[in-house]
């Protein structure tokens, strides 16, 4: 999936600081800071290409990879 400008957008993280963009590229992230009942949180916007819409739409998963070695809360959901 490719990451997604989106209209309620208002702050682009970069890689973290000591990221090795040799080993493995990390592009910036435009973001969307929001809170859930009262809860600080940040929205990133993704769109899947056609294969993956196809692979979706046959019963394919979406997953999500967080790096490091623990998993913070998270969310996935649809956005119109």
């Amino acid at each position: 999936m490719d990451r997604t400008q989106h209209p309620s957008n208002n702050l682009v993280l970069g890689a973290p600081i000591g990221w090795d963009q040799g080993e493995l590229p990390c592009s910036a992230l435009p973001v969307t800071r929001v809170a859930y009942e009262g809860q600080p949180a940040m929205l990133s916007f993704w769109r899947p290409n056609a294969a993956e819409l196809e692979q979706l739409n046959a019963g394919g998963l979406v997953a999500l990879c967080v790096f490091g070695t623990s998993h913070p809360p998270v969310s996935v959901g649809v956005e119109p």
